[in-house]
């Protein structure tokens, strides 16, 4: 059985977890970097398959706005961001092919003039053969970025894209402070 894990923030009042640069209206308003950066930072460090939660510690009662509609301006924000990492993510892998894809015809190509210029050194060493050797260390360090790329870099854009997904879904839930004595 899993636990749900619990965010926790304190803020003087509700406008401060928006970005207040944002005209839009209320429930369609960006978050606050900072915030964000907060939320998101806490939701990576619990395993993704586990449920968390939002706590919002208010010294203030929200005026002009509800717990639903702060929820629901949340999750808004949280489902933009999940979709702009499906699109980063749909990009990244898609220079990842076009690069590796690059870097697969080089790597031909130093081979073949590797090999060209090897044949025609006998075997040998002098320039021919430093020049066969440097055509075939160009062609696989060209493909080292590439393969780095598709291998391993997409890993973090992907767990990003997954937590902005299940922040998008998160339940929050405000708390009004009593004030200290």
């Amino acid at each position: 059985m899993s636990r749900s894990h619990v965010i926790e923030i304190r803020l003087d009042n509700i406008h401060q977890l928006f970005n207040s640069m944002d005209p839009s209206p209320f429930n369609e308003r960006d978050l606050d970097h900072d915030a964000e950066e907060f939320i998101v930072s806490w939701a990576q460090e619990y395993p993704l398959n586990e449920p968390i939660r939002l706590v919002i510690h208010l010294r203030h009662e929200p005026e002009g706005s509800t717990a639903e509609q702060i929820e629901a301006a949340i999750r808004h924000y949280f489902s933009y961001r999940a979709m702009i990492s499906r699109l980063e993510f749909a990009r990244h892998m898609k220079d990842a092919r076009i690069s590796l894809a690059i870097g697969v015809v080089f790597l031909a190509v130093c081979l073949t003039l590797s090999h060209a210029v090897g044949a025609r050194s006998g075997g040998g060493g002098g320039w021919q053969g430093i020049l066969s050797e440097v055509l075939l260390i160009a062609g696989w360090v060209a493909m080292w970025k590439p393969v780095d790329t598709v291998l391993y870099r997409w890993w973090p854009v992907l767990r990003l894209r997954r937590i902005h997904s299940k922040l998008a879904a998160v339940p929050v839930k405000l708390h009004v402070d009593p004030p200290h004595v």
